[in-house]
């Protein structure tokens, strides 16, 4: 991770003042790397980790990074992992174009790896994230989202790139098949779904310093979040409607009523369940593989997507 790290700050340079600038401010913010870490992980499986998996794990770390850029201008966010956002300190025009920035140079470190499969792999996983942001664009403040559209979204717009990064450590093994391949796809996809199960959840009962934003943010936007739909349809009438009016007018008047039906329903504690069987399924996906350290890693990345509270 220490080599991939070196590769982000390398490529990210740019003759363009403010890019540098903004750049520093998202490495010196950064998350848990899991999606790069992933892509290095699944390496393992298959004996080697060189180079070529160092860039692609910055390319991973790009793409996410782009997609955080412009969510947080879509969102209006000030803060993220601890810190103001960019687009809170540098302005809206600064974040989008130095995200599209990102995304090509994430097209750049991609192509001069000369395969075309990761190409493929990346360039669908891209396209997919962007409807999914859509997608969530078009749920956000409709009570009437069902659990199955809202997973969708999770699956577009989140665990895609997950299953990407797991993905390309099959695709830049010299022992590549197919059946690997989709094996770690369903791995990483499952694990994506889990995670961003687990954010919804810390969203509404999570510690705002250990999670590095607000709470309630996704509710104070109107975002439709299983949380909250299966509060809203466990609820007696005048929760349930407390719910809802949260939902389709977003704010953050109704977040301590809203916070307390879920609390009264176990929402919390049913979502919980439900990444609970998506990490599950991610862990009984890599089965196939021979035991080793990578594999181990793999098994407790999906236990920590569950169990964490940051």
């Amino acid at each position: 991770m220490e080599a991939v790290d070196t590769v982000i700050r390398n490529s990210l340079h740019s003759e363009v003042a403010l890019i540098n600038t903004i750049g520093e401010h998202i490495i010196s913010s950064a998350g848990k790397r899991l999606r790069p870490a992933l892509v290095l992980l699944s390496s393992g499986l298959f004996g080697r980790i060189n180079k070529q998996q160092h860039e692609l794990a910055a390319v991973i770390e790009f793409i996410h990074t782009a997609t955080l850029l412009h969510d947080d201008v879509v969102d209006e966010s000030q803060m993220r992992r601890g810190k103001s956002t960019a687009n809170h300190v540098f302005g809206n025009a600064a974040s989008v174009l130095v995200g599209d920035f990102l995304y090509s140079r994430a097209f750049q470190m991609m192509v001069s790896l000369k395969n075309m499969r990761v190409m493929e792999i990346l360039s669908d996983a891209t396209n997919t994230i962007a409807e999914g942001e859509v997608l969530q664009l078009l749920n956000l403040h409709d009570a009437n989202v069902t659990e199955e559209a809202y997973l969708r979204v999770i699956h577009y717009k989140t665990a895609k790139l997950f299953e990407a990064a797991a993905r390309l450590g099959s695709v830049m093994s010299e022992q590549y098949n197919a059946e690997d391949e989709e094996a770690l796809a369903l791995y990483g996809m499952h694990l994506g779904t889990a995670f961003q199960l687990v954010d919804d959840v810390l969203d509404i009962n999570g510690d705002a310093d250990k999670i590095g934003k607000n709470l309630g943010d996704d509710l104070a936007e109107g975002k439709p979040t299983l949380p909250l739909l299966y509060a809203m349809h466990q609820s007696g009438e005048a929760q349930a409607a407390v719910i809802r009016k949260a939902i389709e007018h977003g704010g953050a008047a109704d977040v301590p009523a809203v916070l307390a039906a879920v609390a009264a329903t176990n929402a919390a504690e049913y979502v919980l369940g439900v990444a609970k069987k998506e990490a599950d399924l991610a862990c009984a996906a890599i089965g196939r593989f021979a035991e080793s350290e990578y594999k181990t890693a793999m098994l407790e990345l999906a236990a920590f997507a569950v169990a964490r509270q940051y």
